[in-house]
């Protein structure tokens, strides 16, 4: 009983989020009149709703979704809550990627996802050799923020070099913003979320065992160093398969794990990772719904929102989680028997 009406508020809040999202800005359409709206033929409304709302609302549930996800399987591969796509140099080295062929104007194929795959995977590949043999969850933090910032870096030299009338747009894409969204913009990017949603299921039978440690992971026959590079890889895909159109949206991956992890803190991959996922795209969401309002008409990116929130927010849930873990280690033994 208690399952079932939690899942019929889940579905009230996303209903109600949606409507207030599909129905907010100029033209104002109230929630009752929606169905009435999105099912015309013509006329402003529905234009502006069906051709710029409906694409923003569902580019925000996917980025929401990839970013959570990326963070489960960036923290549970790592064994680190902080392993999040913002510190081991995963959404800075796929936004320095995109933001270089912008700027230069090179002709790459499948432009922008696979410069933002091989940007992430170049700023997550210089984070893993910098942090071999670090001890503990503050030298991986350190270690990440130096990588994060020098390919800050190459951010601010890509901006430097762009015209006075594109450093904006530049500058409002690399604090992640969902504006301009239509159908153009999200076609794209729907095939390498659906290869990377797919692999991202694929792999979530290994979380278990890389929670419980490399040596208990190999006592159980697993290759632990194939399994973690395979979580790391499709952790990379996704970032950059969102970051292409919606750029850094930021520590998301950071929130929606911890958010679970207090939720429900023994629950098998498959929930956990569904659970990340609907987070990730609660947070961004209701984040960009706040930058279009809070000073309307003028829009604020949303990754200022979502940081803001997810770091304070995700800290304190973070360190109110850290005495149960011994009870969670047990569980998370438990499951993955």
């Amino acid at each position: 009983m208690r399952r079932a009406l939690a899942a019929l508020a889940v579905v009230l809040g996303a209903a109600l989020v949606a409507a207030l999202v599909l129905g907010t800005g100029t033209p104002a359409v109230a929630p009752h009149r929606l169905p009435a709206v999105l099912g015309a033929t013509g006329g402003v409304e529905h234009v502006v709703v069906t051709e710029l709302r409906v694409p923003r609302l569902l580019l925000g549930v996917l980025t929401g979704a990839a970013l959570g996800l990326a963070g489960l399987l960036l923290q549970d591969g790592l064994r680190n809550p902080l392993a999040v796509p913002e510190l081991l140099g995963v959404s800075s080295g796929a936004a320095a990627a995109v933001a270089i062929t912008i700027v230069t104007g090179a002709a790459v194929p499948f432009a922008p996802l696979l410069p933002a795959v091989t940007g992430a995977v170049v700023g997550c590949g210089l984070t893993l050799l910098a942090i071999r043999g670090a001890v503990g969850p503050a030298a991986v933090l350190l270690i990440g923020a130096g990588v994060g910032a020098a390919l800050q870096a190459l951010l601010l030299a890509a901006v430097a070099m762009t015209g006075s009338t594109e450093q904006g747009v530049l500058v409002r894409y690399l604090l992640g913003s969902l504006t301009g969204t239509t159908w153009a913009t999200l076609t794209p990017v729907l095939p390498a979320l659906v290869v990377a949603f797919a692999a991202a299921v694929a792999v979530l039978p290994l979380l278990g065992p890389l929670r419980l440690g490399d040596d208990a992971a190999a006592a159980l026959g697993l290759r632990t160093g194939a399994a973690r590079a395979a979580v790391l890889g499709v952790a990379c895909l996704l970032v950059a398969a969102v970051v292409g159109p919606a750029g850094p949206v930021a520590w998301v991956g950071f929130l929606a794990p911890q958010l679970v992890g207090v939720l429900v803190p023994a629950a098998r991959p498959l929930p956990r990772a569904a659970g990340c996922a609907g987070a990730g795209a609660a947070v961004v969401v209701v984040a960009d719904l706040l930058a279009r309002t809070v000073l309307h008409p003028v829009e604020l990116p949303v990754g200022g929102f979502t940081a803001a929130v997810a770091i304070v927010a995700g800290g304190v849930l973070l360190a109110w989680r850290r005495p149960r873990a011994a009870r969670t280690a047990r569980r998370d033994a438990a499951v993955a028997r």
